[in-house]
């Protein structure tokens, strides 16, 4: 009998994702989805719940925090691992630049590639370059309990 890591169920759900519409602060399969979203979708279909209540959430609302709701809420869920120690299925969590809380979320793949959702495109396999590489603001694995 073969196991599937946690890892590879991550990323097998999340490439059911791929081509879902982005709309700000939804998070169904094939009808829209945020960033945001769509780590809830996954997180939805490996456990049967939402981690927590993200509530709504403004466009600019990493702008006008000082906190860092996304790592801190990853945290309260998942385990923090070294940027070195990456693998596909992991969570990715950008900055977009110093100063503001980090804002993005995405899902590590095969490749050097990574999905996520961000405006104006859909649920994306984006190559992480070393644009995307230099925002990474903290990485976390999803626990093995389904």
């Amino acid at each position: 009998m073969t196991t599937v890591s946690v890892n590879d169920r991550v990323l097998a759900v999340a490439q059911k994702w791929l081509g879902t519409p982005y709309r700000h602060g939804a998070s169904r399969l094939q009808v829209g989805c945020d960033c945001l979203g769509l780590i809830r979708g996954i997180w939805r279909e490996l456990y049967d719940e939402e981690p927590e209540d993200a509530g709504t959430y403004s466009r600019d609302w990493a702008e006008l925090t000082q906190d860092e709701p996304l790592i801190n809420a990853a945290r309260r869920h998942m385990y923090l691992k070294p940027l070195s120690n990456m693998q596909a299925g992991d969570l990715l969590i950008f900055r977009w630049r110093d100063g503001v809380a980090a804002k993005h979320l995405g899902i590590m793949a095969q490749n050097n590639r990574f999905i996520h959702a961000y405006e104006g495109h859909s649920v994306t396999l984006s190559a992480l370059v070393p644009q995307w590489r230099q925002r990474i603001a903290a990485v976390f694995s999803f626990p093995d309990s389904f």
